[in-house]
């Protein structure tokens, strides 16, 4: 009974988001959907900015800590409506608590299993985080190699200190939620000029650059692999007695 109930957060937040995938509520954030109701919704926000705030950093902290696929759209919604800067904000803030409600079910299903068999996930991880803990786990949120939610989980397997898993997930959102709310920005302005959302909106600055710098960070793990592989195979062969 004692195990189950340490596995009930977890579980809870499981249940949450297939709720939440089931009800297609995502889909209301889509660029498409919000296109049509951008300038009522603009003007709600302004007349209750704290209110429309923290429904913002709700919705963004419910579908991080669920672990649910299709976050990146409440990015974009953040962009659309609250612009760069304040949707930036408000989106990590949403980022960090969510990933930390994730964390603590996590470690309280998990328990101690640091260093015992892990899950492949875990394994993978382990090495780099044991050697470098705070360097790789900002690396880890800083680039979108791994899945955020899965990588939330193994940081929590990993028994990874609050305060380091605190600061790297906060530090990396800000940079990642940064590119993205950019990218919703400039697609609602290019939606307002053009009054529509097709294909040619990828020719448009406003968002071709977001979607070039995220680009960029997804190449970072594939130049420190080889990076890496260099540097191992330019090691002299140890010496044979």
């Amino acid at each position: 009974m004692r195990r189950l109930r340490s596995f009930l957060p977890l579980l809870v937040l499981i249940a949450a988001g297939i709720a939440l995938l089931m009800s297609g509520v995502l889909d209301r954030f889509s660029p498409q959907n919000l296109a049509g109701e951008q300038a009522n919704l603009q003007a709600q926000i302004a007349a209750h900015p704290v209110l429309a705030s923290l429904v913002h950093i709700g919705a963004m902290a419910l579908a991080i800590s669920t672990g649910i696929p299709g976050a990146v759209v409440i990015i974009f919604a953040g962009g659309m409506l609250f612009g760069v800067v304040w949707g930036s904000v408000l989106s990590t803030i949403g980022l960090t608590l969510g990933a930390l409600g994730l964390f603590f079910a996590s470690r309280a299903a998990f328990g101690d299993h640091s260093h015992g068999a892990a899950p492949g996930l875990v394994e993978r991880l382990r090495g780099g985080y044991q050697a470098h803990p705070l360097s790789y786990t900002f690396f880890l949120r800083l680039v979108p190699f791994f899945p955020f939610g899965g990588v939330t989980v193994a940081l929590a397997w990993l028994r990874c200190p609050t305060w380091m898993f605190t600061l790297t997930t906060a530090g990396g959102g800000a940079v990642m939620t940064s590119f993205e709310t950019a990218l919703g920005a400039g697609l609602a302005h290019t939606i307002a000029e053009q009054g529509k959302v097709d294909m040619n909106l990828l020719a448009e600055p406003r968002v071709l650059a977001p979607m070039l710098a995220l680009a960029a960070l997804a190449l970072v793990p594939i130049l420190v692999q080889r990076w890496r592989a260099r540097g191992v195979a330019a090691k002299p062969p140890a010496d044979t007695p």
